[in-house]
């Protein structure tokens, strides 16, 4: 009995000294509320620091975050407004970040997320253990009012429990995800020049040479703006096709089905003859829900855009390159 009493007291107790590092390109209608969300984090101020990193923005970004960082200060809240102008990839706005990181914990999160308050509170907790050295929060989508963003909303899309079922390692995004930062001084910083990918090149990296354990903290939601028309989202889902050839030229990891013409033909059809009937009538019994009726479509849309991402995409030379502290 005292020893979960004890257990209890020290998670209580626990607070360690955490830098959160967001990179931005052209954020400025974002990031009003963005900040927002991290003034109201219920972690002590005195035990986070925020890192805004401007990375090459043509709108009001540096602007925004300059008189943010003012602002915070003299509120007690540590903003600190930085630029990353030589590279243009998150990747490398990461890793400035993290080199100016005083906090011996790194949460990442993106321009296009809204944190809830308890945030860095929940990512921070599965730390206690010595042996975890990433922690994934959950991704949640923000209600959006197009027919796009309800349909993410609805089946979880970007969820980051598929992630951790990957089959050859998990891995969290850096739209909600923390990391030891001494165990970078061990496995490197981000791939600087990666494009996409580097989430689960990091994750990787850390568990495949044994620094440590992955957890999942689900109380630790962010809420996630998703696509609000097709062309955003084809965009999505073929930079998630070029991730998986990048992944497959490091690490060997296997690639996923082409889409072919054929394959689109049958579920297109199968959607027509059976589901639509069949989701029409369940959605008079009110056992369905109008989304399921146009799923099909939507779901090809994406597997076509990211098998051809997929297909297109060769890792360039020098984003094999890891920087280093």
């Amino acid at each position: 009995m005292s020893n979960g009493s004890e257990k209890s007291q020290n998670t209580a107790m626990f607070c360690p000294q955490v830098s959160v590092i967001i990179p931005i390109y052209n954020g400025a209608g974002d990031l009003p509320d963005l900040i927002n969300c991290l003034r109201c984090q219920t972690y002590p101020r005195d035990h986070v620091e925020y890192l805004l990193v401007n990375n090459n923005s043509s709108d009001r970004t540096l602007e925004i975050i300059n008189e943010a960082a003012t602002t915070a200060a003299k509120e007690g809240l540590k903003l600190l407004a930085l630029t990353e102008d030589k590279i243009q990839s998150s990747y490398a706005a990461r890793n400035l970040g993290i080199r100016v990181a005083t906090g011996e914990i790194l949460a990442f999160t993106d321009t296009d997320c809204r944190p809830s308050p308890e945030w860095v509170e929940h990512i921070v907790q599965p730390f206690i253990e010595a042996e975890i050295a990433i922690v994934v929060g959950e991704l949640m989508a923000l209600p959006g009012k197009s027919l796009l963003e309800k349909y993410a909303e609805r089946y979880g899309v970007m969820s980051q429990k598929f992630l951790l079922e990957h089959p050859f390692c998990p891995y969290g995004q850096t739209a909600n995800l923390a990391i030891r930062k001494e165990i970078l001084q061990k496995v490197g910083l981000f791939r600087p020049y990666l494009t996409t990918g580097g989430d689960a090149d990091i994750c990787w990296r850390i568990q495949r040479e044994g620094q440590g354990k992955l957890a999942f903290a689900a109380g630790a939601i962010v809420l996630h703006r998703h696509r609000a028309n097709l062309r955003e989202l084809r965009s999505q889902w073929r930079r998630y096709g070029q991730s998986n050839a990048y992944l497959n030229e490091l690490y060997g990891v296997d690639l996923m089905r082409e889409f072919t013409l054929q394959e689109g033909l049958y579920r297109l059809s199968r959607w027509l003859f059976k589901e639509i009937p069949k989701n029409t009538f369940n959605l008079i019994r009110q056992q369905s829900h109008p989304l399921d009726l146009i799923r099909m479509p939507i779901d090809l849309l994406s597997f076509q855009a990211r098998s051809a991402g997929q297909k297109e995409a060769k890792l360039p030379k020098k984003a094999r390159e890891i920087e280093w502290l």
